[in-house]
């Protein structure tokens, strides 16, 4: 049996070989548009659940961890930014506030699965437009989350976070590894 990420996320992938060293790559091409009304927690369930559900489909004796991660403020959903401009104004809306991020993991194999949403709070700094800019001047913010990614410049944003760091990143690796465990008993 082998183990496929269902991630083309670099981020991701580096943590997961923190746990396990042989896993496979299958991206899930799945459409991540929010269509109804559901709130953060079951919209990254579901998102984690059908990038899994994708990839099992096409490796049905394999075990399948897809995963999705959110960035919520006012009951909001940050999604990946689609500009620039989109980017900016997250990160207005999230400068000197505490937000929340949802890291959803789900694995699968056959009729087999298990679930897990581990949750994090992340407080910004105070923000002025200037280093907002610069911030952007940096590329970073593209496909992430909320606009930021906390392992690198962005870091310099966050005052606080409470929570699974990893879980900010996308991958909750204590989680994962425990549902690992239990998985293969």
């Amino acid at each position: 049996m082998a183990v496929i990420l269902a991630s083309q996320s670099p981020r991701r992938q580096e943590l997961l070989g923190r746990i396990i060293s042989d896993f496979d790559i299958v991206p899930a091409d799945i459409d991540e548009q929010i269509k109804e009304k559901i709130t953060p927690e079951a919209y990254v369930q579901k998102m984690a659940s059908e990038k899994a559900a994708y990839v099992a489909e096409q490796y049905p004796a394999d075990l399948v961890i897809g995963c999705d991660t959110i960035v919520t403020i006012d009951g909001e959903i940050l999604g990946k930014p689609v500009s620039r401009a989109d980017a900016l104004r997250m990160l207005r809306q999230l400068s000197g506030r505490t937000h929340k991020v949802y890291t959803s993991v789900v694995m699968k194999k056959g009729t087999q699965q298990s679930s897990m949403t581990v949750p994090a709070e992340v407080v910004f700094y105070e923000l002025s437009d200037e280093e907002i800019e610069c911030y952007l001047d940096t590329l970073e913010y593209q496909d992430k989350a909320g606009a930021y990614g906390i392992q690198g410049q962005g870091a310099l944003l966050v005052k606080a976070i409470q929570g699974d760091y990893y879980a900010i990143m996308g991958l909750p690796i204590a989680t994962v590894y425990r549902m690992l465990a239990n998985f293969s008993e």
